[in-house]
């Protein structure tokens, strides 16, 4: 076999749709072809990591696959018993949305009037024990196939912070997932964190500075385009969100495409940022028809439709650009993150 050509990856979070992630790691764990050296991540895409890094300190990549899909079997049936669920005319039409589900309803509203501190006091979070009890941090900590890197939000200062693996905890993971409309602030030795989504979702820069893969592949599934224009409310709020959450990727972006513009031009060193070769696996298609509340959805079955659709995905994007990893980069920035004709 030749050499397998070595790459970092990016992964955004967003909910239950981080499901579609682990089916992108499912697929390029199954391929020999490949060799994961780093991954930064946000929110869900935080949790695949360390989940995945934890499993390879007791095994290989078949390890990190199964590891993954009892983490992802574990929230499904932590979410069994969770108000907020389908009605049966959902489950009827096969409506994967909880839009029209009381509990999803109840808790937008309350979400609204009242803060986490006041509805939910003692802090309660059914994902904090899901990962205390899957990953073994000191196993994380040790870990020494994957470089790993997950990002917050300092409340105070409003900075990113990037807990390395050598950091990294359970309270780094649930700060990286800490949406401040739910969940009381992280607290991690005297600073206050939110989720990481509003500040890098996912960061780049620990992937262009402490690694040397060279190749980065974004697996983005926050929307960055939708077809129609929210008119309720709680479409405005969710269209601002995914907004927001894309925003920090998008300036990381284009400063790198920015810099090698330059390089190009002038000649100039810019080191990592001139050696970075960037390649996007947008799930905007294939999770295009989902509404944000579905993020909420942890049933097995909508879990399992996501997984499907992310190794559909990866298997794709490796047809189309595995030739491509270790040459030159893919990211069509043009047609991904800049307003271009077609798109108005």
């Amino acid at each position: 076999m030749s050499e397998k050509k070595r790459v970092d990856l990016a992964l955004q979070g967003g909910g239950a749709h981080g499901a579609f992630t682990w089916g992108v790691l499912d697929r390029l764990l199954e391929d020999e072809r490949i060799e994961i050296e780093g991954i930064s991540g946000t929110s869900a895409g935080a949790m695949n990591g360390v989940v995945m890094a934890d499993a390879l300190t007791r095994g290989d990549e078949s390890t990190a696959r199964v590891a993954l899909r009892d983490f992802w079997r574990a929230v499904s049936r932590a979410g069994m018993t969770s108000p907020v669920r389908r009605t049966p005319l959902d489950r009827l039409t096969g409506n994967w949305s909880l839009d029209h589900s009381p509990g999803y309803i109840a808790l937008d509203l309350m979400s609204r009037l009242v803060s986490p501190y006041q509805f939910n006091p003692f802090n309660f979070n059914p994902l904090r024990d899901i990962v205390a009890q899957r990953v073994d941090f000191e196993r994380v900590r040790a870990c020494k196939d994957l470089k790993l890197f997950v990002t917050a939000t300092n409340v105070r200062s409003g900075k990113q912070r990037i807990f390395t693996r050598e950091e990294m905890s359970l309270d780094a993971v649930m700060a990286s997932a800490c949406l401040p409309t739910v969940f009381q602030a992280v607290e991690i030795d005297g600073e206050s964190y939110w989720d990481g989504g509003y500040m890098g979702n996912p960061s780049l820069t620990p992937l262009l500075h402490d690694c040397s893969a060279g190749d980065i592949l974004v697996v983005q599934i926050t929307p960055m385009y939708r077809q129609e224009v929210p008119t309720s409310a709680a479409d405005i709020l969710n269209r601002l969100n995914e907004i927001t959450f894309n925003a920090a990727l998008i300036k990381e972006v284009r400063t790198i495409v920015m810099l090698q513009k330059l390089l190009g031009e002038h000649d100039i060193d810019i080191g990592c940022y001139g050696e970075a070769r960037l390649h996007h696996l947008s799930g905007d298609e294939p999770l295009s028809h989902l509404s944000a509340s579905s993020k909420l959805n942890a049933e097995w079955g909508f879990l399992c439709h996501l997984h499907e659709l992310g190794r559909e995905a990866a298997e794709t994007w490796l047809a189309e650009h595995f030739d491509d990893l270790g040459q030159r980069s893919t990211l069509d920035m043009e047609r991904i993150f800049q307003e271009v004709e077609e798109t108005r």
